[in-house]
This record gives C-alpha cells, structure tokens and sequence, in this order.
C-alpha cells in the first residue's frame, strides 16, 4: 500500500511540477513570420527581443488558463491530502484519505486533459490554415506529460485505496 502511495506522490509532484512549468512558460508554439521565429504561450507572446501580454481576450486562451489553474489546485490538494493519507493524520475518521487524494489527481488528470484538447484543436485549426511553418514547442509537451502523471497518480492512489479496503472488508464478514 505505501509503494502504491509513494508512486502515486511522486507522480503527483513531478506532474504538479510539470503543470506549474507548463502554464507560465511562453513556448506552447513556435511559428515562422515575417521571416523571424515567434514563441507563444497561455499568457504572453514573444517576437525576437520583445514579450507581449495577450491584451484581447482570447476564449480558448481564457479556456486554457482556467482549465491549467483548477488542475494545478486539485493537483495540490491531492498531494495535501495523499500527504496525510501516508502519515496517518487522522482528523476525519469516516473520510478516506487515499480515495480522496486519487479522485483528486483524477480530477486534475481531467482538467489538464481538456485544457490540452481545448488549445490543440483551437491552435490546429487557427495557425494550420494561416501559417505553414510553426509547431507545438516544449512548454505544450510538458502538459501533456503532466496528464499522464496525474493519471498514474491516481491509479497509484486508487490501488492502495483497494490494497487497504481488501483487508478491512474480508475483517467484516
């Protein structure tokens, strides 16, 4: 059970990480204009030597940043609460730490899973059809590689919740 927690608070925590790296960072797209590179990311955009705030409001950028914000705090929560499920902190004795923590990460896992599905099918169907030469740079990487860490963080988190309801349930009988 507590290897179980253990990877599942590892994946949390890199995959918190990852998504606090991810919605500050201005590389979600590069793209070629006018004959110089440009970067982009949830908050600014960059041109050679100069950053630019996103002054018009942008529903799929507003999306984006609301969808990254609430995955960040159900991440955080999630680590809060798998951090008292694995030193027994017991407050509340009828609320079970561990499902909690991994419903959590799955919640974060799903929010950080439309906040991507949001931008790349916005930014494939805007900067497709206008730009020839752009890509998806690091900054975009980095959350999908944050979904898949949440994800297993829950799945870590529900496989201890399982291993520690197991034994109690056949104790029942």
């Amino acid at each position: 059970m507590y290897s179980f927690m253990g990877g599942g608070l590892f994946c949390a925590g890199v995959g918190n990480i990852l998504l606090i790296v991810s919605t500050a960072t201005d590389y979600w797209i590069q793209y070629r204009h006018s004959n110089n590179y440009m970067h982009q990311g949830l908050w600014r955009y960059c041109m050679p030597g100069k950053c630019f705030t996103h002054n018009d409001s942008i529903a799929h950028l507003d999306a984006t940043r609301a969808l990254m914000i609430l995955s960040l705090l159900a991440c955080f929560m999630g680590i809060i609460i798998g951090i008292m499920a694995f030193i027994h902190y017991s407050s509340f004795d009828r609320f079970d730490k561990t499902f909690a923590a991994g419903i959590l990460f799955f919640i974060s896992c799903f929010f950080v899973l439309l906040a991507m599905a949001v931008y790349t099918g916005v930014t494939i169907n805007y900067y497709g059809k206008r730009y020839g030469n752009w890509r998806f740079s690091w900054s975009y990487i980095i959350g999908w590689v944050s979904v898949v860490l949440t994800f297993f963080s829950g799945i870590f988190y529900m496989c201890a919740y399982r291993m520690h309801e197991c034994p109690r349930n056949s104790n029942s009988h």
